[in-house]
């Protein structure tokens, strides 16, 4: 979300003009750019992430075991 709403003010966009380029309503945008969160699921960001021309990539690891823990 915090690279959603960089992108957008760095570019100078306005919600309304963000809106049509995401695909979304104005209010949407709003939602994001105030931090919602809860509001939002992880495919949807990637979405506007790839519209806003940012690639983004999925890393998925094992959880290294401490040493003494079981």
């Amino acid at each position: 979300m915090a690279r959603v709403q960089r992108v957008i003010t760095a570019g100078g966009l306005k919600q309304a003009e963000t809106a049509e380029l995401l695909g979304v309503t104005q209010p949407r945008v709003s939602d994001l750019m105030r931090g919602r969160i809860d509001l939002f699921n992880v495919e949807t960001l990637i979405d506007m992430l790839a519209k806003l021309g940012i690639r983004t990539k999925l890393v998925l690891q094992t959880r290294r075991k401490r040493a003494g823990v079981a």
